[in-house]
């Protein structure tokens, strides 16, 4: 199948560790997809080493944290591209203190990346989704959302700000053909993971049940799962994947 004939679904963050996996699993899966970045450079070298492992994913530049540079960016992809039929809002990052230490410029970063660019990326893609009476929003919030995590208020406050978003807007547009939902990855053997020292991620792994860190490729999966035409009837959800390291 052709690219023009492929639903086109939109990853920000895609040059992360999760977010390569989702790109490469939505490709497999049969997706037009679009990664989204920040730094030319690294997108650019990105985009060559995918191809190199026979993945065609073309690149869109867009800061997520600043609404204008988004429509910019969708503007350009509908149209060159054609319309956005899934917007996975992965982009974010953490500046982790306690809070007694924490600066307003540490709180800001963090809502602004984790959370305002939920309501930036989709807030750009929504009314043309509503059209067309079709459309997948999905959120990648964290298992530190759902249960806190000392030195994380901010992150945490995103991250569960995140699925308050999903609830509502799932109600707003289901009749729309539109179903909104929200991913809660536990601790994910990513290269920012892998990096930690290893007393440190063996303590991690021991609160785990399953025994493991889980794999970029697992919550890959789950995107992708919910990104297809076979998920209509699931909206509002919260799929926490983590191991069982926060049950409830």
């Amino acid at each position: 199948m052709d690219k023009l004939n492929k639903r086109l679904v939109v990853v920000t963050g895609a040059t992360g560790g999760l977010g390569t996996a989702m790109c490469k699993e939505l490709y497999k899966d049969g997706f037009h997809v679009i990664a989204n970045y920040r730094n030319k450079q690294k997108a650019d070298e990105w985009k060559i080493a995918m191809q190199k492992e026979g993945f065609d994913i073309d690149i869109y530049e867009g800061d997520v944290t600043d609404f204008e540079s988004v429509g910019n960016m969708i503007t350009k992809i509908e149209s060159e591209l054609g319309p956005i039929d899934t917007l996975v809002n992965n982009a974010g990052i953490t500046r982790d203190t306690r809070l007694a230490n924490m600066s307003p410029q540490q709180w800001n970063e963090v809502i602004n990346s984790n959370l305002t660019s939920v309501f930036n990326c989709t807030r750009h893609v929504i009314n043309g989704m509503i059209e067309r009476k079709f459309g997948r929003i999905i959120n990648i919030s964290s298992v530190n959302g759902q249960r806190g995590q000392f030195g994380q208020t901010n992150y945490s406050a995103a991250k569960a700000g995140m699925h308050g978003f999903t609830k509502t807007l799932a109600m707003e547009v289901a009749k729309y053909g539109i179903t909104v939902n929200t991913i809660s990855p536990g601790y994910i053997g990513t290269d920012m993971v892998m990096a930690v020292p290893e007393k440190v991620r063996d303590m991690i792994v021991s609160q785990i049940p399953v025994g493991r860190l889980g794999g970029t490729h697992e919550v890959a999966h789950l995107v992708s799962f919910l990104a297809s035409e076979a998920t209509s009837f699931i909206t509002g959800a919260n799929y926490s994947i983590n191991g069982g390291q926060h049950v409830y």
